[in-house]
């Protein structure tokens, strides 16, 4: 088991390097950036293995992916507890039957509450489609960014906080606006990186080349 991270208010130590991080993924929808995790997974490009994958929604596309791939995948939706603790509770006890070490959130949509991020505490992360902060706090980015003009925009990978959107950012990627682009077409092309980033992102941290430092992260170089 990989040590805690207790603070933010100072440098923090790397996550000592493993060599095979246990994944816990939630996700609400299609679970692509799941399947990432487990194609890169497979092919052994990050030392990493996804032992429980999670939904709050029943008929998940996630979930199936999880299923085909042998990973145990349950449901935990909301109106099946009496408050959001309480669901969450169940959450973090069926993570930490399989052993996770690290959360992703992989197109959740549910904020979080401190229920299930004082129990993976500095061990969750979440991929959202901008460059945050621009963008940050809607599930509507791509359709922002086409509102406000913007000529670049992206996918940011970054640790999960009681502050929205706003935890430290470990990667991000840039795609450019397109003449032309649609909500759909934009979204498609930062999906395409997301797919790239989150794996990459999830390497790093499994190396113990990510460092929290304040409200920022440093990634040290390779040895």
């Amino acid at each position: 088991m990989m040590p805690s991270i207790t603070t933010l208010d100072r440098p923090s130590l790397p996550l000592a390097p493993t060599a095979c991080i246990r994944l816990g993924v939630l996700a609400s929808g299609r679970g692509t950036n799941l399947q990432a995790l487990l194609d890169a997974a497979s092919a052994r490009r990050i030392p990493a293995e996804i032992v429980a994958v999670a939904s709050n929604r029943h008929g998940a596309l996630a979930l199936d992916r999880a299923r085909r791939a042998g990973v145990p995948a349950s449901v935990f939706q909301r109106t099946e507890f009496p408050a959001r603790a309480a669901q969450e509770q169940a959450v973090v006890d069926f993570l930490r039957q399989h052993g996770v070490e690290l959360v992703v959130l992989a197109g959740y949509v549910p904020v979080l509450g401190a229920t299930l991020l004082d129990s993976f505490h500095h061990r969750v992360v979440n991929i959202h489609p901008s460059l945050l902060p621009a963008f940050g706090k809607t599930l509507h980015a791509q359709a922002d960014a086409l509102r406000h003009g913007v000529k670049i925009t992206g996918c940011t990978v970054h640790f999960v906080t009681s502050q929205v959107d706003g935890g430290p950012i470990i990667l991000q990627r840039a795609v450019p606006v397109l003449e032309g682009d649609t909500e759909e077409s934009l979204s498609a092309r930062i999906l395409e990186q997301e797919h790239q980033a989150l794996p990459e992102a999830i390497g790093l941290i499994a190396a113990g080349r990510v460092v929290i430092d304040g409200d920022r992260t440093r990634i040290l170089p390779a040895e």
